[in-house]
C-alpha cells in the first residue's frame, strides 16, 4: 500500500473545507513545527480546530513531539488529520522514522486517559520521568513528568490516516460535521 502524502492529506482537507498549513524553520540544524488545522471564517480570517507543534532533528529517532491540541468544538477527524499530516511531513522531509512524545502527568486521571489514547494510536511506553536526577535533563526538555512514549512514524501514519478515511466517509463532503 503507498504511503499516504502531505499533498494528498491537504487536498482531502480542503474537500472537506479545512484548511492544513505548516510553519518550518531550521534553526541550528533542527526542525521546528507547527501545523494546524483550520476552519475559514470570512474575511480572510480561519477559526483554528486543531494543531500539532514539535521538533526533529536528524536521526531516524529524531521526531519529537511536543503539544498536540483539538479545540472541543472540532469536526470529527481533525485529531486523526493533524496526526497524519505531522507523520507524512516528518517521513517525507526528515530522516525521522520514530517519534517520541510526553504522556505529561499533571493529574492522574488525565494522564491515564493521555497513555490509553497514545498507546492507541500506537505508541508505546519507554519510561517514566519522574523526580529522579537522571530525569531532570528530560523534564527540562519535556517542561515535566510523565509517561516518555514512542512510535514508528510508517505504522502510526497507517493508523490515523485510517481514522481519518474513517471519518471524511461518515460526515458529508464540504462539511465540517
Amino acid at each position: 500500500m503507498a504511503q499516504t502524502t502531505l499533498a494528498q492529506l491537504e487536498q482531502q482537507a480542503r474537500q472537506r473545507g479545512l484548511v492544513l498549513r505548516l510553519q518550518v524553520s531550521r534553526p541550528l540544524g533542527l526542525w521546528t513545527l507547527r501545523l494546524v488545522v483550520a476552519q475559514p471564517a470570512g474575511e480572510g480570517r480561519a477559526q483554528l480546530l486543531g494543531e500539532m507543534k514539535g521538533w526533529a532533528y536528524g536521526g531516524a529517532k529524531g521526531l519529537q513531539l511536543d503539544t498536540m491540541r483539538v479545540q472541543p468544538n472540532a469536526p470529527a477527524g481533525v485529531g486523526a488529520l493533524v496526526w497524519a499530516a505531522t507523520l507524512a511531513w516528518a517521513l517525507e522531509e526528515t530522516p525521522c522514522r520514530q517519534a517520541r512524545l510526553l504522556a505529561i502527568d499533571d493529574d492522574p486521571q488525565q494522564h491515564r486517559r493521555l497513555v490509553r489514547y497514545f498507546k492507541g494510536l500506537g505508541f508505546r511506553s519507554t519510561r517514566a520521568l519522574g523526580g529522579a536526577p537522571a530525569d531532570l535533563p528530560l523534564r527540562l526538555i519535556w517542561g515535566g513528568a510523565g509517561q516518555l512514549m514512542v512510535g514508528e512514524c510508517e505504522p502510526l501514519l497507517d493508523r490515523v490516516v485510517q481514522r481519518w478515511q474513517r471519518s471524511c466517509a461518515s460526515s458529508p463532503q464540504g462539511t465540517s460535521a
